[in-house]
């Protein structure tokens, strides 16, 4: 798991906690209070859901951008003479 998913999931699970306590504490009827905890649980979900398929799709292109970049860098080192790239390593 990385940094920046990890750092992620401290957010939304912080939003989470945030939102309960707002709720639990805030003057309201039994029924109101669920139904705003339904109500924010299922906003969160989406959320989790958009940030679930951002993450995937950055980590896609970044997948992609560094293996366009491995295969330059060897495609560049192919052609390069052996004596050159001898000095280079």
């Amino acid at each position: 798991m990385t940094a920046a998913f990890k750092s992620v999931l401290l957010v939304l699970g912080g939003a989470a906690v945030g939102a309960t306590v707002a709720l639990f504490t805030a003057p309201s009827s039994g029924r109101d209070t669920r139904r705003k905890l339904k109500q924010k649980s299922g906003e969160l979900a989406q959320k989790v859901s958009r940030v679930a398929s951002a993450t995937q799709e950055a980590c896609k292109r970044a997948t992609v951008a560094g293996k366009e970049a491995f295969t330059q860098k060897m495609d560049g080192s192919a052609l390069q003479p052996e004596t050159n790239r001898s000095q280079h390593h």
